[in-house]
């Protein structure tokens, strides 16, 4: 959602248009100081940071005042709330009213949307979200999938509704050239249980107990499981085959493994997806959230969540494949995602987009 938030506001930026960003003070790292100092000088109403935290907690009320001040400092034209924390901000403080108030845009990136249909989490949160629809212009979705669960569990909106699918830029598919001796396996991505880095890991257990294959995987990524994994991995005996590196840029990252693995319980449009398509590297995925959109008519690829034993068989079957027969299955997806998946009509279309719900709220308080 951060690489998705920065690539909007470059592409409005370089359209002519006055942009600024709210965002999370307490988390990022050092990656993400760097990549907001650099984008701040072309940010005419600059960058905010305050404390956001991804569950509800009272420090919310103080982000909540802290962007109804914005507001009514810089009284923009839109003001675009990304995942469902930043859907609140975005959607609650009652700052303008009538024709004078921002247009309100909401683009979920899954947030509340993946938790568990049924659990008590997840039904609070689509009552948040029913809340919250009369109080939004434009439903701005980045998958079908998404849009979906919207209908399903929130239910129909009379406030307007697109899709407009995460796009990347055109330097993206230039393929990467692997390394010597590289990795079997990578993962990329946050360290957390919804990730299904669990099952990849009963995956190498069973494919080493099962067909006496040592596979190497590198784990690249930080998140709030990592002592768990790390205790899995050593609970399944797998310490010298798997490797835990810190975050690092993913054409880096691609560069050491010959398959990468998406083992996910649950998605929305993931751009880790989009990129290693884009790159040309073989995958192995499962069939959750918008994947299923990236991957189109190559579909049939994608495997069910949470099953250890289907995993493993695909990761063998792919690795199974000789290199040039990786390397045309990964091209085929390459060429079909570079077709659809365009950051230029990404950000074109946003706009388009805002244009329409500022001219729908013009027309129904003239």
């Amino acid at each position: 959602m951060f690489r998705h938030v920065l690539d909007v506001a470059r592409g409005q930026v370089e359209r002519g248009h006055e942009v600024g960003l709210v965002c999370d003070a307490s988390t990022g790292g050092e990656r993400a100081d760097a990549a907001l100092a650099a984008l701040q000088p072309s940010l005419a109403l600059g960058i905010t940071r305050v404390p956001m935290s991804r569950a509800p907690t009272p420090s919310d009320i103080a982000a909540l005042q802290a962007v109804r001040r914005l507001c009514r400092a810089l009284r923009p034209d839109v003001i675009h709330g990304h995942g469902s924390k930043g859907g609140l901000y975005a959607r609650l403080p009652a700052f303008l009213e009538g024709a004078n108030r921002p247009v309100r845009v909401y683009t979920p990136h899954g947030g509340s949307f993946n938790y568990h249909p049924g659990s008590a989490a997840h039904r609070m949160y689509m009552l948040i979200e029913r809340l919250l629809e009369r109080r939004t212009d434009l439903f701005l979705f980045e998958s079908a999938y998404v849009r979906r669960c919207f209908q399903t569990y929130v239910g129909d909106t009379d406030q307007l509704v697109r899709i407009v699918y995460n796009g990347i830029d055109e330097r993206e598919f230039a393929p990467v050239a692997r390394e010597d001796d590289p990795f079997d396996l990578l993962y990329i991505g946050e360290l957390r249980a919804v990730k299904g880095i669990d099952t990849l890991i009963e995956a190498l257990s069973l494919i080493r107990d099962r067909y006496g294959r040592a596979l190497r995987l590198l784990l690249v990524g930080a998140g709030p499981e990592e002592q768990a994994i790390r205790a899995l991995v050593a609970t399944r005996g797998l310490a010298s085959q798997v490797i835990f590196s810190p975050p690092r840029p993913i054409r880096e990252a691609l560069a050491k493994a010959r398959v990468m693995v998406v083992p996910s319980r649950a998605e929305s449009l993931p751009y880790v997806v989009l990129e290693a398509a884009a790159a040309a590297q073989p995958l192995v995925a499962t069939d959750v959230g918008g994947i299923a959109e990236i991957f189109g008519p190559h579909g049939d690829r994608l495997i069910p969540p949470g099953d250890a034993e289907r995993l493993a068989e695909a990761l063998i079957d792919e690795l199974d494949l000789t290199a040039d027969e990786r390397a045309c299955r990964a091209a085929v997806l390459r060429a079909f995602v570079q077709e659809r998946f365009s950051q230029t009509r990404m950000v074109e279309d946003g706009i388009t987009e805002y244009l329409a719900a500022i001219e729908a709220r013009a027309t129904k308080y003239r």
